[in-house]
């Protein structure tokens, strides 16, 4: 069984108010929770990840992220895609032969560098080139980071995704997005749409389904609010 094919038909023939939802584990322990809970598939995210690793976001080192995602696949039994942020430098051929000996089947990749947009011409062929070489071994979820980077005029985000799209890209994630631009991205992006909920803030997954979205994430909120949760534990124990 090809397991990025079935994650890849997890995206498809979705009903609007019921996207795919996937949480976000930032280790073993974490993953099977989300597993045991009924979720069909897992995306990690590269800054929950970071912080269980001790680091910062942006600042894991390549080799520890692909480990940590290694570790993550092991644990269950479920299809998991990696956040892999900006690919780390690496040519496209490599990074697909490491996603792929993790045991991923899809990755995030980022089109800002260094806090700044990188151009979308460039970033398409090397998204062209990520896709030649994984071939449907991997699901591609490129993310747009206009809004997050401050341009605000929707325009550009579809603009962009146009171009991911056409280089085989399997669905683009206009990160930061307010919602209510949400049902203008869907009318001018065409395949699944990546958005992410905030837990305990503002719509929910089945809200932001209703508007457009074909597929949740939560960045690393899980993580966050798991921390805080074991800090309050912790909290309690010291008084």
């Amino acid at each position: 069984m090809n397991r990025a094919r079935v994650f890849r038909s997890l995206h498809h023939g979705r009903m609007p108010g019921d996207p795919l939802v996937l949480p976000g584990p930032w280790d073993a322990a974490s993953a099977r929770v989300f597993e045991e809970a009924g979720f069909p598939a897992l995306a990690t995210p590269s800054a929950g990840v970071a912080a269980s690793l001790g680091y910062e976001d942006g600042e894991t080192p390549a080799d520890e992220m692909f480990a940590a995602v290694a570790r993550i696949v092991r644990a269950v039994g479920v299809p998991v895609s990696a956040d892999v942020e900006g690919g780390y430098g690496l040519p496209p051929g490599e990074l697909v032969e490491r996603l792929l000996e993790t045991g991923a089947v899809g990755c995030n990749l980022e089109d800002s560098a260094d806090g700044k947009l990188k151009d979308p011409h460039e970033h398409a062929e090397w998204l062209a080139e990520v896709r030649a070489a994984a071939g449907d071994g991997l699901f591609v979820n490129a993310r747009i980071d206009t809004f997050l980077r401050g341009v605000a005029d929707p325009a550009r985000a579809i603009e962009r995704a146009a171009l991911y799209v056409a280089a085989g890209a399997d669905c683009v994630y206009p990160i930061g997005a307010p919602a209510d631009v949400l049902p203008l991205l869907r009318a001018g992006i065409q395949g699944p749409l990546n958005m992410v909920a905030r837990p305990g803030e503002g719509p929910s997954p089945a809200e932001l389904g209703a508007l457009g979205a074909t597929r949740i994430t939560f960045g690393p909120g899980l993580q966050r609010r798991s921390v805080q949760a074991l800090r309050e534990i912790a909290a309690r124990i010291a008084s």
